[in-house]
This record gives C-alpha cells, sequence and structure tokens, in this order.
C-alpha cells in the first residue's frame, strides 16, 4: 500500500496539532495487531513514528539499526514481539500515555 506525500504530510501535521490523534493512532495500531490486521498497523505505526520520535530517535532508544526498523513497520515487515514491545513502549513514553487492556467475551 503505497502512501502519498500528502497523506504523510497530514498525518504529521494533526499529530503535531493533536496530542489525541496521535494517541488515537497508537491505539488503533494496538488493536489491530490484536485482531489480527498486522500489516495495516504497522504502516499506522510507521506513519506515528515518523510524526513523533522520528526512526533515528528510535533507532537510539531501541538499540536498533533505523534500517531495519523502517523494515520491520513495513507492510511487509515481520518484526518480534520483542520489537513491537520496545517500539510501543518508546511511542507510549513520547506520548505519555499508559497501555491497558480490555477484553470482552464474545456473544455477551
Amino acid at each position: 500500500m503505497a502512501l502519498t506525500r500528502d497523506f504523510k504530510e497530514t498525518v504529521n501535521e494533526r499529530v503535531q496539532r493533536e496530542p489525541e490523534f496521535a494517541k488515537a493512532l497508537l491505539d488503533e495500531a494496538i488493536s489491530l495487531f490484536l485482531n489480527g490486521e498486522p500489516e495495516t498497523a504497522r504502516i499506522i505505526l510507521r506513519e506515528l513514528v515518523n510524526a513523533t520520535v522520528g526512526f533515528e530517535e528510535l533507532a537510539i532508544e531501541t538499540s536498533k539499526p533505523s534500517k531495519s526498523l523502517h523494515r520491520m513497520l513495513s507492510a511487509k515487515g515481520n518484526p518480534t514481539m520483542d520489537n513491537l514491545t520496545v517500539i510501543f513502549n518508546v511511542l507510549r513514553k513520547a506520548l505519555n500515555v499508559d497501555i491497558k487492556v480490555h477484553t470482552t467475551v464474545a456473544g455477551s
């Protein structure tokens, strides 16, 4: 899924303007991962990283090469759970949010 430059700029500008939008993107990425849509989740995370901490800072925070992080968060990426956890923690700290999981029972 190729993203247009306009889309990327729009996301970046809105994240800068509205911290709640950035938090909603993080929430959406987590929900997508948990609900079996990892490709879309990785794309959202990639845009969120670009709009917040940036890949160079993420590389420093995670002790992973920037190129590897770019690949992990591409549509075809395949990050390990350990790498995803570290990425989520960096974003969580940058956005000053806690991550809590709420479960519901299907059909109730």
